[in-house]
């Protein structure tokens, strides 16, 4: 028998799992950020940011999210009333990041409001066999297992082709994934590895472990012969108009992939960022950016965008 009728999602990922699972008709209350598929735009909003991101630079949101960190202070509005005349049966969160979405002693907040208490699912991956694993756990909680499987049995194969192919390379590129631009952060959790498989290599990553900040010296000592540009939550066209700043970095010029035009902004949002299905897909991506001559792309041409270096008399930033 099917469970969970009222689904409540606290972080995109999921909604885009709870989506492929054929169960976006149960999804009753998403985040401000549930952006995919296009139907969960509709859905009631619960959780919004506590900040104004959109009107801010990436400076001024790492202090702001740094400062209430501190704090002790949240960095996501739930609308508890909603949630109460919602009254879900199952709430789907994580407890990985405190910058993604309400976690930890929040979500215990929430709870005390609710006349009924939910099911509450955590989604905490940190490895693509862990987001599989999530899938597997979310269709388990929703009466879905047979769906889950078959979307794991095609990633894995999506995976497992991509990287018996990439593995007969004789170049793997000097490669670094930003996940945010000022100040610099490396790549995290399942990003290193996806450049992996997709034959490249990154040893300023932290594969399995949260992103972290870390200074430019060490990514011009790495010299990257591509440079991804995938900040959180950004999708290509916000990420190409912050990576501009890149260019006034100190020796930025004298990066080989800047040299040899291979700096790119990627959509982070849909490919990177979040631990859902899609995470496939942005593996695929990154085989075409670091190996085009061997690997095609025939996802959304917007996915990414080819960042061109600027000289200093023509401008102050990529184009």
């Amino acid at each position: 028998m099917d469970k969970a009728r009222r689904i409540v999602s606290f972080l995109p990922s999921a909604t885009e799992m709870i989506c492929a699972l054929g169960l976006a008709d149960r999804l009753a209350g998403v985040t401000h950020e549930c952006d995919f598929p296009p139907e969960a735009r509709d859905k009631p909003i619960v959780v919004r940011s506590a900040l104004p991101t959109e009107t801010m630079s990436q400076s001024e949101v790492d202090a702001a999210v740094s400062e209430r960190l501190r704090n002790g202070l949240s960095l996501y509005q739930v609308d508890e009333r909603l949630l109460q005349g919602i009254s879900p049966d199952l709430i789907v969160t994580q407890d990985l990041c405190q910058v993604c979405a309400p976690s930890g002693n929040e979500v215990a907040q929430v709870l005390s409001s609710l006349p009924t208490r939910p099911k509450i699912l955590w989604l905490t991956p940190k490895s693509l066999g862990e987001i599989f694993q999530n899938l597997q756990q979310l269709g388990a909680a929703t009466g879905r297992q047979q769906q889950a499987e078959e979307i794991i049995a095609d990633g894995r194969a999506r995976l497992e082709r991509l990287a018996a192919q990439a593995a007969r390379l004789t170049a793997r590129p000097r490669v670094f994934c930003m996940e945010w631009i000022d100040p610099v952060y490396c790549s995290g959790h399942w990003v290193p590895e996806m450049v992996r498989i997709a034959g490249g290599i990154d040893e300023l990553g932290r594969e399995g472990a949260d992103s972290v900040r870390i200074p430019w010296n060490e990514v011009l000592h790495w010299a990257p012969e591509v440079l991804l540009v995938m900040p959180c939550g950004c999708g290509s066209t916000k990420a190409a108009d912050q990576a501009r700043q890149l260019f006034s970095y100190p020796g930025s010029s004298e990066v080989p992939a800047v040299r040899n035009g291979r700096v790119y902004a990627v959509d982070a949002s849909s490919y990177f960022a979040r631990p859902g299905p899609r995470v496939v897909e942005g593996t695929e991506l990154l085989a075409h950016l670091l190996h085009p001559e061997v690997f095609g792309w025939s996802g959304p041409s917007d996915a990414f965008c080819q960042l061109e270096h600027q000289p200093p008399a023509t401008g102050t930033g990529f184009s």
